[in-house]
Parts: structure tokens; C-alpha cells; sequence
């Protein structure tokens, strides 16, 4: 299976050269249990995008700290580009900004979270369960301080937590998404939330810190993301 990559991470801080979430990132989460898929990143973020979507089996969206509401060029090339995908059909799996994008796309709204940052380990409940989901409850890491406030109409609300209600969506079996961030390994969220306490409110550095013995299913998560991407559409 091909596999493209839509790399959207912006960050050029000290701390995302020591720590980079980038392409390299989603092969190495999802390429140890399929050795035999293919992965090629554009970095969009940076104006790179695809000649020809048909090539490609499958699509990811990365996470990032820019907005999808931001003017730049490259967000709204990408915005075009994944109505092109959606419109083919072709599996497409977002996280983070990546929901927020596809979300976008098809005409959801997205919008800064009332209640401030979600981070840290989050509980997330699948309020439907499409044939690639098994889990009723599940933990992921969380990053956010925007997100989706109305979903597209053609979309399905499959994920929610407690500050998020829009935490993932489905549209019938070709696309997948989540507000969270399955990427994010055990080692790197406590760093994440070191970095981010020049930002974020004592409380919410506080309450991430001690939700981190929750953890996260990352493995149950990847298991997810694979079932979707070689789910039988033709059945």
C-alpha cells in the first residue's frame, strides 16, 4: 500500500528540531506492524504537493500549530487538494490540524475550544464505532487549542471527550479522523508539555502533568488507522 503524507507541522523551534514530528513520525507509528507499505511525505506546509492523487492508496494529515483559519497560500492549496481526495474517495485519515482540515474541507467550522487547551492524556469515548473501530473507551495525547465546533453535513461524529465534542469524524467508510494526536509517543508528551508551559495557564500544564500515568492506546489506535486504510470498500 502507498501511503502520502501531508506534512503540515510549521514549528521551527529549538525545541521541534530536538523533538521533530514530521513524516519520518507517522512511518515509524504505523510502518513496524505493515513493513511492506510505502510512505512518501510532501511537506505542504512548505508549498510541496502532489502532481497526481491517483498514485497513492491512502492519505494522512498531520498535526500542526498553525490554524486552518490562517490566509497562507499552502493552507487553502491543501483545503483544495483534500476536497479532490474526498471527492475520489480515496482513504484520507487526519489528526489534530489534519481533522481540522478534512473537517474544514467539506464545510465544518473550526474555532477556538471555550474552554481553553486540551492536553495531555484524554479519555476518548466513540460515540460510533465504524467497522475499522473496536474500543468503546480509549485514551489518546491531546495538543489542541482549537477545534472543530460544527462538522460538515455529510460527516458522522464518531469520537468525543469531555472539552470536545466534534473529537473525530467519519464520512461513510473513505474517510477517518481525530482531534488527538496518536503519533505522539510516551517519551515525548512530557517534553511537549514542559515546552508549552511558556504558554498555556498553570492549571492546564498542572492537570496535563498528572493525567500522565493514564497514558495513551497508541497501539490500539494504530490498529484503527491500519483496519481503515485496508478495509474492503468493494464489499
Amino acid at each position: 500500500m502507498k501511503i502520502a503524507i501531508l506534512m503540515t507541522n510549521t514549528d521551527d523551534s529549538d525545541f521541534a528540531h530536538k523533538h521533530p514530528l514530521n513524516g519520518e513520525t507517522w512511518r515509524t507509528y504505523l510502518q513496524p506492524k505493515r513493513p511492506d507499505w510505502s510512505f512518501t511525505t510532501f511537506s505542504v506546509k512548505d508549498g510541496e504537493f502532489p502532481d497526481d492523487i491517483s498514485q497513492f492508496d491512502g492519505w494522512i494529515v498531520t498535526g500542526s500549530p498553525a490554524s486552518v483559519n490562517d490566509e497562507d497560500a499552502w493552507i487553502a492549496t491543501l483545503l483544495d487538494l483534500l476536497k479532490d481526495i474526498a471527492a475520489k474517495k480515496t482513504p484520507l485519515f487526519g489528526a489534530c490540524f489534519g481533522h481540522q482540515a478534512i473537517a474544514k474541507a467539506l464545510g465544518g467550522t473550526v474555532a477556538p475550544n471555550p474552554e481553553g487547551w486540551v492536553l495531555g492524556s484524554i479519555e476518548m469515548e466513540a460515540i460510533a464505532r465504524p467497522p475499522w473501530m473496536e474500543a468503546k473507551r480509549f485514551w489518546q495525547y491531546g495538543a489542541h487549542s482549537e477545534q472543530v465546533t460544527i462538522p460538515p453535513d455529510e460527516a458522522q461524529v464518531i469520537l468525543r471527550h469531555s472539552s470536545c465534542p466534534v473529537a473525530g469524524i467519519a464520512v461513510e467508510n473513505h474517510i477517518f479522523t481525530t482531534q488527538n494526536h496518536p503519533e505522539f509517543g510516551h517519551d515525548f508528551i512530557p517534553l511537549l508539555i514542559d515546552e508549552l508551559s511558556n504558554i498555556c495557564p498553570d492549571k492546564t500544564i498542572d492537570a496535563a502533568r498528572l493525567s500522565l500515568p493514564l497514558s495513551a492506546d497508541n497501539g490500539i489506535f494504530s490498529d484503527f488507522i491500519i483496519r481503515f486504510f485496508e478495509l474492503d470498500r468493494d464489499a
